[in-house]
């Protein structure tokens, strides 16, 4: 450990780990071996994180979060995988990530400057990119993808190997389990439902009229046309000529290999 951290007397820190500068550690947290923790990053008390996980700079952990637990997966059989954690977190109370498996990349990450609120469950070889929020008992199964600037409303789930796509807006108790395209906000009806773009969204983080007006007819070409997929499709790449943002669409839907919540 570097100059300027305080750990509280009652903390157990393994030797293997490694604390930057500055790092603090709160009452009767247990760091294992084989865990780096970045500069400036404040762990709150009665946390475990356990190894081999890095966490980057400038985070907050607070109290109770369970971060780098062994996989929820029967199939991992203690082979060694890795959670990584970026900059500029906010993990709250009840938190719990998981690191990877090794059937499944044997990699779990989060990007920089995501809310991660209370009960918040991130399992094994998920991947979240950055600026996201995750609301109170958001959930993500396993080798779920969620793209940047995405927010989970409370008690929303996320089927296991479903994507979220950029910007996308996932309403309070949905429940997803197909692809989400960027943009696009989902409500609570049984299972999730699409029900329009995330026009507030997009406003906030500075798209202007016409971007938003092409994002707005790619949705209503895949999803208010009664076309079947493969001709959303054609009517998406003719769009897409015109517009970055429908091209990310389509690209995000070419790729997919489960099948597009529609």
């Amino acid at each position: 450990m570097e100059a300027g951290g305080q750990v509280h007397p009652t903390a157990v820190i393994d030797p293997s780990a490694r604390l930057g500068s500055g790092v603090s550690v709160g009452a009767f947290t247990i760091i294992g071996p084989d865990v780096e923790i970045g500069d400036g990053t404040r762990i709150g008390p009665h946390c475990s994180i356990q190894g081999p996980t890095r966490i980057g700079r400038d985070n907050v952990v607070h109290g109770h979060a369970a971060i780098g637990g062994d996989p929820q997966d029967k199939k991992y059989g203690g082979e060694t995988v890795r959670l990584d954690i970026g900059n500029g977190n906010v993990i709250r109370e009840f938190t719990t990530i998981n690191r990877g498996t090794g059937g499944g990349g044997g990699l779990t990450r989060i990007g920089d400057d995501n809310w991660l609120l209370a009960y918040t469950h991130i399992a094994h070889d998920c991947l979240v990119g950055s600026h996201c929020i995750f609301s109170n008992n958001a959930t993500l199964a396993g080798h779920v993808e969620i793209g940047d600037y995405v927010i989970l409303s409370g008690f929303a789930g996320i089927h296991q190997f479903c994507r979220i796509g950029k910007h996308a807006f996932i309403g309070m108790g949905a429940f997803v389990n197909g692809d989400v395209p960027p943009f696009l906000m989902v409500a609570q009806d049984g299972y999730g439902r699409p029900r329009g773009i995330n026009s507030e969204g997009l406003k906030r983080r500075g798209f202007d009229a016409g971007r938003t007006a092409a994002i707005k007819r790619a949705y209503r070409a895949l999803y208010m046309s009664g076309a079947e997929l493969a001709q959303a499709r054609e009517r998406l790449a003719e769009i897409a000529g015109e517009s970055d943002d429908v091209r990310e669409m389509l690209e995000f839907i070419e790729s997919g290999q489960r099948a597009l919540l529609r």
